[in-house]
């Protein structure tokens, strides 16, 4: 922070117990969902630390501070890449992601990117609380998960989605291929999630026994629910009460039953491994199938469900079940 390019915002906390993301929305003028993007690029101080989490109590008489960055062109460039809209307004749209589709630009994958293409369908009319790597970006799905995300055009639908994600009384249900059949075949997963110690590529369940779990990580909570048993494997939905990084493949990870295809979390029973071989399947088999929320602007609600996409459909064949 304080390098070029930036302003910085400065003061102390006037109340106790407040959230840290509400006490700065306060204190500095700007919107909770400003500050909460600010957050996650680790441009707060509280007291000289980065905070953790926007939810944490903040004592009154601490010092913070916010590095602004500087209005600057957009990074990404818009390109013609096809898009799949299963719902589009002026306020927002709703893309089926197909897999391998990065959501934003970032080291590695400057373009090409899910952004790039909405700066090209959209003509630069999204939101900009995500600043200028991230547009319009409320949420993420994973580079090779496919499946519904929304995208706000307006501060306004920004904010007003960002809430009902902060609220967890968004929609979310992931249809999920795992190795094995979890037992009980429906069930609650609750863990805290974090960045793991070992490998910065990966996410973590935190063992709260630890004595440092909850403080570390995130709470998490993932309902499930077996669709078909395969051979040695099943269709799974998930429903997310939270959205933490990961959450799915790192929750039926670990139940012991990792998706198929996932090369991070947990490889294949052998005898399945051929047949993601002699298919090609190369990806978590994981699809973000159904996307509900408030529309933030009319206040009607809205629902949308994406169909199983073609390879993990094969998958599904080829174990024996329907797809």
């Amino acid at each position: 922070m304080g390098g070029h390019g930036e302003n910085i915002l400065a003061g102390v906390i006037a109340s106790d117990a407040a959230r840290l993301d509400k006490a700065l929305a306060d204190a500095s003028g700007l919107s909770r969902e400003r500050v909460k993007a600010l957050l996650d690029d680790g441009r707060v101080r509280i007291d000289g630390k980065v905070p953790v989490q926007a939810s944490a109590k903040v004592a009154a008489g601490s010092a913070w501070s916010i590095a602004i960055p500087h209005v600057t062109t957009a990074t990404a460039v818009a390109q013609d890449i096809p898009l799949v809209i299963a719902f589009e307004d002026e306020h927002l749209v709703v893309v089926d992601k197909p897999a391998g589709l990065v959501v934003h630009p970032a080291a590695g994958n400057l373009d090409g990117t899910l952004v790039n293409a909405l700066l090209h369908h959209c003509r630069g009319q999204l939101s900009g609380i995500g600043g200028v790597a991230r547009p319009g970006i409320v949420h993420r799905i994973d580079k090779d998960t496919s499946g519904l995300l929304v995208v706000a055009k307006s501060d306004a639908a920004h904010e007003g989605l960002a809430r009902q994600f902060a609220d967890h009384s968004i929609t979310r249900a992931y249809l999920a291929v795992t190795g094995g059949q979890p037992m009980p075949p429906a069930g609650t997963i609750r863990g805290a999630i974090a960045r793991s110690v070992h490998d910065r590529k990966k996410m973590a369940l935190v063992d709260a026994r630890d004595g440092k779990g909850e403080g570390r990580g995130k709470h998490a909570v993932t309902h499930y629910r077996t669709l078909q048993r395969l051979d040695g494997a099943a269709l799974i939905e998930c429903r997310l009460e939270t959205g933490r990084t990961h959450q799915v493949r790192v929750h039926l990870a670990s139940i012991g039953h990792p998706l198929l295809g996932d090369p991070v979390y947990g490889r294949a029973p052998s005898p399945i491994r051929p047949i993601l071989a002699r298919l090609g399947f190369r990806r978590q088999a994981l699809h973000a199938a159904q996307l509900g929320f408030i529309h933030p602007i009319t206040g009607a609600p809205v629902l949308f469900s994406s169909p199983t996409p073609v390879d993990i459909g094969e998958l599904i064949v080829e174990l024996g079940g329907s797809s």
